[in-house]
């Protein structure tokens, strides 16, 4: 594009025609010639009129301090870093700056700014927790650019994937029309693949109208129900639902698993994430939603991250911790990474990976024997404290430090700041919750803040960061085995009653014995016992600990239905594929982070003949014998309002969910974002719970000794090294929307293993090298990345890329309470694997 245009309708054109101003009095300056060095931001400083707002956005916003103001007088201008060229610079892309700039000096690569959008239609950020709000410029029926809203999880910041990420929607490789799979053509766990070509989809796949397809999908489901007697928990179907959806789509899903098919055997990817954490919370607190929003940093005098990267994971998240920090807010560190956070910390605790027992225990130990226990609250608001004050007195710094890898002096210290400050606040992550010991890591911290009394006010309480954009609301709507909506136990007789007398189907329909989780289904369809499973937006082939192993359950299966925006690894195993409507093209819910439950407008139409997920569902429902009448378009679109179509479905919703009971679909549409629980129409919703007692039978939270207990698997001879899997800045999970975005795929095109110099170099490995890593499941090559951060004996995957897949090293060795897998440790080995190829 020609990124010498100035923005068509900028700040500064539009003040000068407001005050005439019809030349220059000085002489031009020579062009500036254009940095297109970065594939999401075009510079051209012949625009620029150093009003330095695009420093102030990098430096005092978002925390970043790339941008700065160079040379003096006449020769002045904004450079990156040391004057490097954009694309060579440490910007993480995050484009506040094309934000801030009132000239279009910094603008998107691909020239958008040169043109006015035909449309403006505001939405939620479709890949983290965070929840920003955003606004999409649309042309032509396509995204032209996205700018960052004022939202109440982000007042208007965004990071590179909300900002740049949104063109996986024109994807040449959506999903566009139903396909079956060709008779006689083999499902090849051993060979699945990112992308398939299209002659190889033709080969393995025919195209089918809607109803052809949806008949299909219903008739194998009605066979494997007639293969046995079995039903509930030992029945033969399950279902993975999307936290990637909409809370409406969550809710029909979960309730068509169970009432079509007589099963709890429903679950989705929270089970990988927070499971444990979600186990531990409605132990103690009787309740699994965080105390307080992420935004309440900024009332924090303390704040501890634990098992978190939220710089990379939760990028605006960041941002609010960075200016909390500046603003005299202590913070620590607390993981075996050193992480860019850890660069504003006070204190980064590195300790040994898989010890986070013994750390913690150590902090809790410190606080209870010097006394800095608040025993008022402990009295009255807790139960079980002489347990857990006999049980840490074993837990000293000094006993522990060999332990963890903290000395004993740094462990007191961090203790006492936390147990002193006016306001503490704990955030934490999956290396918190991916273990074995998962649960009694969240155990553990849930007791550090109900022994000091720090919860139940602002800037204080415990916040565990929901990964997916719409976890949060996904668990709430009940697409979790164990719980009906509202995280309403199925063990309970009266909660069970009051759904089926909903719903509308016979009394005992809903079983007593919760269903199997993610990982017993993929066991159960690998024995045998599930023969048929329907799978909305979830990628297990991909996602999922010994995916070796998961990909071989998923072959063999009798049938398997996947509705899905791309032909992903999984869908590649698929019977019938039904196409989906992507995030941009559909109107409903998500529910972020902090509790906020916010409205996503249809910006797109869907192309060629996808079709919404929750009226895919609804048109299975009718067809497996439910008389569903939501009528829901099939466009993405609302519907009639709140008597038919999603509104509909939001409106059932709040009848068996007691949160969002004040909160109705003509509320959130007028005022978009509301945060739960809301009582009733005039609540305004309350931000911080827990402010004097516990849901709970007795109204006191609980608290729960955690013991010592090593991972499931450790490093020997062999397999010398530890693993841990997670994510990048720039690709989201499994990759299936981000690789596929233009942007994000050029920054960071390929997998990567990051080694410390020492661990490479005790390897024969450079920066580069390509290398093997084996676990005692599988191996992948990658190359290797070198990160001074990364600890002595570890290796770090991202698990989004298919050509190497971190889930195919991972154990899938289960918490016995959350039922989450240990994804945050295996024993590897690193090797030399040749040459690194290309192409």
């Amino acid at each position: 594009p020609d990124t010498q245009a100035l923005k068509h309708d900028s700040e500064l054109a539009q003040w000068a025609q407001t005050v005439g101003a019809r030349g220059d009095r000085f002489p031009a300056r020579a062009k500036a010639q254009q940095d297109l060095t970065h594939p999401a931001m075009a510079v051209n400083l012949s625009a620029c009129i150093q009003c330095t707002r695009c420093i102030r956005a990098c430096r005092e916003t978002q925390g970043n301090d790339v941008l700065g103001l160079a040379f003096r007088g006449g020769h002045a201008q904004i450079v990156f870093d040391q004057n490097d060229p954009m694309g060579s610079s440490t910007c993480v892309a995050c484009g506040e700056c094309v934000q801030a700039c009132p000239t279009g000096a910094i603008a998107p690569a691909n020239g958008a700014y040169q043109y006015a959008a035909q449309q403006q239609v505001d939405s939620v950020c479709p890949f983290c927790g965070v929840g920003c709000q955003m606004t999409y410029h649309v042309s032509d029926g396509q995204i032209a650019h996205v700018e960052g809203k004022a939202g109440p999880a982000n007042e208007g910041r965004l990071c590179v994937k909300g900002r740049f990420g949104f063109d996986y929607a024109h994807s040449p490789e959506r999903l566009t029309r139903p396909l079956i799979r060709r008779d006689g053509v083999p499902k090849n766990a051993a060979d699945v693949r990112q992308r398939l070509t299209p002659e190889q989809i033709r080969e393995q796949f025919r195209e089918a109208t809607w109803d052809e397809a949806l008949d299909a999908a219903a008739a194998g489901f009605r066979q494997a129900m007639a293969s046995t007697p079995a039903r509930g928990r030992l029945g033969p179907v399950a279902g993975f639902g999307s936290a990637k959806g909409t809370n409406e789509e969550a809710y029909l899903f979960q309730k068509l698993i169970r009432t079509a098919f007589g099963t709890h055997n429903v679950d989705h990817c929270t089970r990988l994430c927070h499971a444990s954490s979600v186990a531990a919370l409605m132990e103690g607190l009787g309740s699994a939603v965080v105390t307080n929003p992420l935004r309440d940093v900024q009332h924090a005098d303390f704040v501890l991250v634990i098992g978190a990267n939220p710089a990379q994971n939760h990028p605006v998240g960041a941002t609010w911790i960075k200016n909390a920090v500046k603003r005299g807010t202590r913070l620590v560190m607390a993981d075996p990474r050193r992480t860019e956070l850890a660069r504003h910390a006070w204190k980064h605790l590195g300790f040994k990976s898989g010890t986070d027992v013994a750390l913690l225990n150590a902090l809790l130990h410190t606080i209870v024997f010097e006394g800095l226990a608040d025993t008022a609250y402990i009295e009255k608001h807790t139960l079980d404290y002489a347990q857990l004050k006999a049980h840490v007195a074993d837990f000293s710094p000094e006993a522990m430090a060999p332990v963890c890898g903290i000395d004993a002096s740094t462990l007191r210290e961090v203790a006492r700041a936390y147990a002193t400050a006016g306001n503490s606040m704990i955030l934490w992550g999956m290396g918190i919750s991916q273990h074995t010991h998962g649960t009694d890591n969240a155990r553990c911290l849930i007791a550090l803040s109900l022994i000091t009394g720090q919860i139940g006010r602002p800037g204080t309480g415990l916040h565990p960061l929901r990964g997916q954009n719409n976890v949060q609301g996904a668990s709430d709507a009940g697409l979790i085995p164990m719980v009906l909506p509202d995280y309403q136990r199925v063990s309970e007789s009266a909660v069970r009653e009051k759904a089926e007398r909903l719903w509308g189907v016979p009394s005992g329909t809903l079983g007593i014995e919760p269903g199997l989780t993610v990982v017993e289904i993929i066991d159960a369809a690998h024995e045998g016992q599930i023969r048929a499973m329907l799978i909305q937006g979830e990628n297990p082939a991909m996602s999922d600990p010994d995916a070796t192993h998961a990909r071989e359950a998923l072959a063999r299966l009798d049938h398997l239905v996947v509705q899905d925006i791309f032909l992903t690894e999984t869908a590649g195993l698929a019977d019938v594929i039904l196409p989906a409507t992507a995030w941009p093209e559909k109107t409903g819910s998500v529910t972020n982070t902090d509790r906020c439950v916010q409205l996503g407008r249809k910006a797109l139409p869907a192309p060629g003949d996808a079709r919404a997920d929750a009226w895919i569902t609804e048109q299975l429902a009718r067809r497996l014998g439910l008389g569903w009448t939501y009528d829901v378009a099939s466009d993405g679109t609302t519907g009639a309002g709140a008597d038919h179509g999603v509104g509909a479905v939001f409106e059932e919703m709040r009848v068996l969910m007691p949160s969002i009971a004040g909160l109705s679909w003509a509320r959130l549409q007028r005022e978009g974002a509301v945060t739960y629980p809301v009582v009733d129409e005039n609540d305004p919703g309350h931000a911080v719970v827990f402010t004097d007692g516990f849901p709970t039978p007795t109204g006191r939270a609980r608290l729960v000794a955690a013991a010592l207990s090593p991972p499931n698997e450790v490093p020997d001879s062999d397999y010398p090294l530890v693993l841990i899997t997670g994510r990048q800045l720039e690709h989201w999970h499994t990759g299936s929307m981000t690789r596929r975005s233009t942007v994000l795929d050029a920054v960071e095109p390929g997998p990567v293993v990051s080694l410390h110099p020492e661990t490479a170099a005790s390897a024969g490995l450079v920066a580069g090298d390509l290398a093997r890593v084996a676990s005692r499941r599988g191996e992948v090559s990658l190359a290797v990345r070198i990160d001074s951060g990364m600890p002595l004996g570890t290796a770090f995957i991202p698990f989004a890329f298919a050509e190497a897949a971190a889930n195919v090293l991972t154990n899938p060795a289960l918490d016995p309470v959350g039922k989450i897998a240990e994804l945050k440790y295996c024993a590897v080995r690193v090797t030399p694997a040749g040459a690194l190829t290309t192409g």
